[in-house]
């Protein structure tokens, strides 16, 4: 029979009680192994050690013989109503990684202070370390009130101060518990010994936690890791696959696919080597067909229509964990994986740093050391899709890779508006500091007898638009116009790399595809060039880059883009000659070439 599993993490200040904790709710709840308590006791009894539950943790024999506690990674106890894994923290280095970046994910916790002592500075640090991961419920334990004459007085007192400096935190404690976790007061059944307390004791409180949902029971997404097109026998699919992160979906369901907005249908569910199904759920690693031909690039997330949606944009706010050997720093470039998705990222603000070697926190740090949990804000190159990490877990956690190595990882807290991105910027700087000849563009145009452009052709059939790509620049040539056509194969393979500070990818190819625009174009000349599978952003970015000068867009066969609008679209069977017309045709309106007929 299933029963529920709920992660819960333990924090507190050194001797404060939390493995006595962990230990005592092992021993009153039943969940150690037979005879483990009383071989525990046994040992102690023989060694001359006062007994403590703390010892049940421990997982070396000679570890107990020195009276010390080794704190253990992950410990399971049952309740009447569910099982529970308890998440410690043995270095706070390794858990911070795993918890930020989700390798491990706790859905409650527990803080557990010390009433004789009071409210320590790592007390402080903890409050924020379960701040900065996420974690909405938090229930403050206010152990050892065996020391405090279990008074009232001290409990409210370490109550009021510990709640202000949570609200803080923008963190709202479920629960203050008084306990003993050496006697057992108040842990699984409440105490006699504190009658003026009457709310729940900590077993209840981790009954009381709410459980997550299922991925099953989130909205769907799925990251689309590729297209497979058919050929052979007549068979026409076109399958977009990927693995489902959350959520379900069957045939007939409206889909969109961010961030192009396209939207569709699944006509078919499809799978390798398996019988044809009507529906799909989390995990599953599947294909899609859909009722319309939309042109689909790997790395957008598909989601259903009538679900929430994700965020689209090119700003968020993270907790990071960074494990880089050199430091972060601004205005360097990284690559940033989410989902399907790679892009280029630069680390923008730095909110709050904690070392997480001892969990000081640092607001007026400018770089982000190796181990270092930071709150920040990071800037990608594109748009990126993703979820709130409290709310959608596996869509709001991201990877950061430098040097082909992954270096850090954390999770989304927010998108953050922004009047201008990355690109905007770097195109303002490049015209202020771009430096002209005493030519103008309206001599060049006089000499040249022509304007400049840059003609783009798009479209599925690379032939088809590589053939009259050529066929333009000819006959543009002969008629003696300054005309030049570029492979695209030439700017991946031709330049180096080190051309512009960008990953050598999609990314990097639009920029120097753009840039060299920019110069072709300024220089008084037709500049032609075709482009794969390019979507809405690729010519957007494209625009941007060639300004001041602007493009002419040429389409040829199905018009896959969702906002942007093209110049000119030309049937995928429209002979050479008449395309060239409609060209010449479009150029002539233009005002880009003088007025005549071909």
């Amino acid at each position: 029979m299933y029963r529920e599993q709920m992660n819960i993490v333990i924090v507190g200040h050194v001797d404060h009680g939390k493995s006595t904790v962990i230990g005592r709710l092992l021993a009153d709840t039943g969940s150690l192994p037979s005879g483990k308590l009383e071989r525990v006791r046994e040992n102690c009894r023989k060694t001359s050690k006062p007994f403590e539950y703390a010892f049940l943790l421990d997982a070396l024999k000679d570890e107990q013989s020195q009276g010390i506690t080794i704190d253990t990674a992950r410990c399971f106890f049952k309740s009447a109503a569910r099982d529970y894994i308890i998440l410690d923290a043995p270095g706070h280095i390794e858990f911070l990684k795993n918890m930020v970046t989700g390798a491990s994910r706790a859905e409650a916790a527990l803080l557990v202070i010390d009433a004789d002592e009071g409210i320590q500075e790592n007390s402080r640090r903890h409050g924020h370390m379960v701040s900065v991961l996420g974690i909405k419920q938090v229930s403050i334990l206010v152990n050892k009130m065996d020391l405090a004459d279990y008074n009232e007085d001290i409990f409210v007192k370490i109550e009021e101060e510990y709640t202000q400096f949570l609200q803080e935190l923008n963190i709202e404690p479920v629960s203050f518990i008084p306990i003993s976790a050496r006697d057992g007061e108040n842990l699984v059944k409440l105490s006699g010994e504190m009658p003026w307390y009457s709310g729940c004791s900590v077993l209840q409180q981790l009954d009381n936690f709410q459980k997550s949902l299922t991925k099953e029971n989130l909205p769907f997404r799925m990251p689309v890791q590729d297209i497979y097109k058919f050929t052979a026998d007549n068979d026409d699919r076109r399958i977009i696959a990927g693995t489902i992160d959350s959520g379900t979906i069957k045939a007939g369901d409206e889909v969109i696919l961010f961030p192009s907005s396209k939207t569709s249908k699944i006509k078919t569910i499809e799978g390798f080597n398996i019988p044809g199904k009507d529906h799909a759920a989390a995990d599953e690693a599947t294909g899609f067909t859909l009722t319309t031909q939309i042109y689909i690039k790997p790395g957008e997330m598909m989601v259903k229509k009538n679900d929430p949606l994700p965020k689209v944009d090119t700003r968020f706010k993270a907790n990071f964990f960074w494990v880089g050997k050199a430091p972060m720093i601004k205005k360097k470039n990284y690559k940033l994986k989410i989902g399907a998705s790679r892009t280029t990222v630069r680390l923008v603000d730095i909110i709050s740093v904690i070392d997480a070697s001892d969990l000081s926190s640092d607001k007026s740090k400018q770089q982000i050391d190796r181990h270092d949990v930071a709150e920040c804000i990071f800037e990608t190159s594109k748009p990126i899709v993703f979820d709130v990490s409290g709310e959608m877990e596996s869509t709001g956690r991201f990877v950061i890779v430098e040097n082909y190595e992954i270096s850090g990882g954390g999770t989304i807290l927010d998108s953050i508006e922004s009047e201008e991105n990355m690109l905007s910027r770097h195109i303002k700087e490049r015209e202020v500091l771009w430096e002209k000849g005493p030519i103008s563009a309206p001599e060049r145009a006089l000499q040249y007898k022509h304007k400049s452009k840059l003609i783009v052709f798009t479209g599925e059939d690379e032939k088809k638009k590589r053939e009259i790509a050529y066929a333009l620049e000819k006959q543009l040539f002969q008629r003696n116009f300054k005309v030049y056509y570029l492979g695209t194969g030439n700017i991946r393979n031709g330049l180096d790399s080190d051309i512009s500070s960008w990953d050598n990818d999609r990314d990097g190819f639009i920029r120097r595809l753009g840039e060299l625009a920019r110069i072709m174009t300024d220089s008084g000349q037709i500049f032609i060039t075709t482009i794969q599978e390019a979507d809405d952003y690729d010519l957007e970015s494209l625009g941007l880059l060639n300004q001041p000068n602007e493009n002419i867009i040429v389409n040829i066969g199905n018009n896959s883009f969702h906002g942007f609008s093209v110049n000119l679209d030309l049937e995928n069977d429209v002979p050479e000659g008449e395309a060239l017309e409609k060209i010449y045709s479009l150029l002539r309106d233009e005002e880009i070439i003088p007025d005549f007929s071909i």
